[in-house]
């Protein structure tokens, strides 16, 4: 009989749920930044092989909110948290955090389905060390996200742990999400990665029009940041700095619609976008109404 399910991927901030994510779906759908929170909406990424189909969703990364969007996305993690047939708990080795799940989540209850707690980046721990947390944690799965090592097995053991159903999307969709929402992602990616520590938090990506039936396909982008000082360093002298993430974003944007693309990317102040609810509801981010 098939399997399918949902399987949340949850955990602290940085600690490698895109990557994993990622790597299962064999597809990049989330973005990859070295910065925590960047994982702002919750991302659906469907695998389907042999018999079993999991849609697996990655989470922001649970943190005490300090503003709105942080509440915004505890709010979103939390119902992933609710939605959930499995749910990883992926912890980073290195810091081997001691709080369950609930803890962290800031649970009154435990969660209804199974918790697995994923190790990962065990690779980059000594054997001496994985043997100690081994003996700590028999019931862990060791993996790295990055490498793929010990994904396989933890494939198989969350396979066997999915309900007996039909599949619940055709074999071969790997997410519920539109191109456009991908494409947002890829040049927020981008401009984080351009931008390096200047102002990870202050930007978000609007995608105000998006012509696939052009060719190339017509594409116009705004990045928000919050404060005009902000959206001179996104443009940079004389404009370089902007010319340069769009560059880039227009070749991974190609890569992922497989056609040529003219990427019409611009820069806007919206003042406190973060810790304003209209905005963010705007940008798709939704505060919850009784606060965490």
């Amino acid at each position: 009989m098939p399997r399918a399910g949902i399987v949340t991927v949850a955990g602290a901030p940085n600690v490698g749920k895109s990557t994993l994510l990622n790597r299962i779906v064999g597809e990049k759908l989330s973005i990859v930044s070295p910065k925590p929170q960047s994982t702002r909406d919750r991302i659906v990424g469907i695998r389907t092989h042999a018999d079993v189909q999991m849609i697996l969703l990655d989470t922001p990364g649970l943190l005490d909110p300090e503003y709105p969007l942080h509440e915004a996305m505890r709010a979103t993690a939390l119902a992933a948290l609710r939605e959930a047939d499995v749910v990883l708990h992926l912890v980073d080795a290195r810091h081997n955090e001691a709080a369950s799940l609930e803890n962290i989540a800031g649970l009154r209850q435990p969660l209804g389905a199974p918790v697995v707690l994923t190790i990962n980046k065990s690779d980059l721990l000594s054997a001496s060390e994985r043997d100690r947390l081994r003996r700590t944690r028999p019931d862990a799965a060791f993996i790295s996200a990055l490498s793929g090592a010990g994904v396989d097995e933890l494939l198989d053991r969350i396979s066997a742990m999915l309900p007996t159903s039909p599949f619940l999307y055709p074999e071969d969709e790997i997410s519920t999400q539109s191109v456009r929402f991908f494409v947002g992602e890829l040049i927020r990616e981008t401009a984080l990665e351009q931008l390096a520590d200047e102002l990870p938090y202050s930007l978000a990506c609007e995608i105000e029009e998006f012509r696939e039936t052009e060719s190339p396909v017509y594409i116009r982008a705004v990045l928000h940041v919050e404060r005009e000082s902000q959206k001179r360093i996104v443009i940079g002298a004389g404009g370089a700095r902007v010319r340069d993430i769009g560059r880039e974003a227009r070749r991974k944007v190609e890569a992922f619609v497989g056609a040529p693309v003219y990427l019409d990317l611009w820069v806007k102040v919206l003042r406190n976008w973060r810790r304003n609810e209209s905005a963010l509801n705007r940008f798709g981010y939704h505060v919850p109404e009784e606060r965490s």
